[in-house]
């Protein structure tokens, strides 16, 4: 008999954001490295002869909870990856519950039927992943494997193996964050012997982000918006300083034009279904030369703050500048705003310098685009 522990990733970036991420290589976030330390603690007196994962960085990071205490090598197999969603890769869950919710409702709750051109079908992710799962069982006879992949992948792979169809969420639910099933194999075939179980996480706190997934934006458009552009600039200002000595709108809503000019995508209303709830303001201009990029504004309407909507907010400064190879992201924040400078340094911002401003101190802040990776 082969015993496979099979192990979904920490949560990662794109979990956080809620982000369609597939194949996307992002980072792990620090969740997702406390649930590592606490996949390792779980797993400290089990003996693995192998471990494998998805190639992806957040699957080869939780995989090292296994192979680097016992100094085992890290296999890595590109047939345990998550499903590749095309077009829809790195696109918002918002957006796409919004644009194309035909689509996205057989995504989540009839996959069987769920087609869409560029992208794996939940079929094909079974027979890759499945095939894999099987040769790596073979060669391992009678041993104890760990295997490291993703909530998709690890969905197929359960419905084939426990005979439950993908529609029933209720017997078998996408797996938490480095939750773990327990496989046997034996005379050719897989059996279950625990699902999805992530006990080991039981007095950690969870992520905000679950109950805030219909965030989605929109390119502001100057002929229609200056006057919610302004709004929000404006009650920014009040929220920062306290009082609106010092305002001015015009130079602002010039500054956004001349972002939008330059890249239509720089400034973002952001919206649930219809609803505003703020907006997002990039200069794409400002640090491209020195490899970072500058976040002008972010906002959210009073009634939704502290909610899990500023990571997701924040998330589309990150993903933009990313993809634009920008090294690091800056920002300034009213020393007074206690609120924001908590949100920023709890995101990674750092301290840069002080400059004053038309109302007071404020701080430059950056936080790093790209992670180390020289912890596998």
């Amino acid at each position: 008999m082969t015993e496979i522990y099979l192990i979904r990733h920490a949560q990662a970036e794109g979990n956080r954001f809620r982000i369609l991420q597939g194949h996307w290589d992002g980072g792990v976030t620090e969740l997702g490295r406390r649930q590592i330390a606490l996949l390792e603690e779980r797993l400290r007196e089990v003996a693995f002869d192998a471990v494998y994962s998805s190639d992806l960085y957040r699957a080869m990071l939780t995989a090292s909870a296994v192979y680097k205490p016992r100094g085992l090598a890290l296999r890595t197999d590109p047939a345990l990856r998550e499903i590749n969603v095309g077009p829809w890769e790195t696109k918002f869950f918002g957006n796409v519950f919004y644009e194309e919710p035909e689509s996205a409702e057989l995504f989540l709750n009839d996959p069987a039927r769920w087609r869409l051109a560029g992208a794996e079908t939940y079929a094909q992710v079974t027979e890759r992943a499945y095939a894999a799962l099987e040769a790596i069982a073979q060669r391992h006879e009678g041993g104890r494997v760990a295997v490291v992949s993703h909530g998709v992948t690890i969905r197929c792979l359960l419905s084939r193996i426990a005979g439950v169809d993908l529609k029933d969420k209720t017997a078998l639910p996408i797996a938490q964050n480095t939750a773990l099933s327990v496989l046997r194999w034996e005379e050719g075939r897989f059996s279950l012997a625990l699902l999805n179980d992530a006990s080991h996480l039981a007095a950690l706190r969870q992520p905000a982000w679950q109950s805030t997934a219909t965030l989605r934006h929109e390119p502001l458009d100057p002929r229609r918006d200056r006057e919610f552009y302004c709004d929000c600039y404006r009650d920014a200002w009040l929220a920062a300083h306290g009082s609106l000595r010092g305002f001015r709108p015009e130079p602002y809503w010039d500054a956004a034009r001349a972002h939008l000019q330059a890249d239509p995508q720089s400034v973002l209303r952001l919206l649930d279904g219809d609803r505003p709830l703020g907006l997002v303001d990039l200069d794409p201009r400002r640090g491209q030369a020195e490899g970072y990029g500058w976040l002008s504004l972010l906002y959210l309407t009073p009634e939704v703050r502290n909610q899990g909507y500023g990571i997701q907010a924040l998330a589309r400064a990150i993903v933009r500048f990313r993809e634009q190879g920008r090294q690091s992201l800056q920002l300034l924040v009213a020393e007074e705003n206690a609120p924001a400078r908590r949100f920023y340094e709890r995101e990674g911002f750092r301290l840069l310098h002080f400059e004053e401003g038309a109302a007071g101190r404020l701080l430059l802040l950056e936080r790093p685009l790209t992670e180390r990776r020289d912890d596998l």
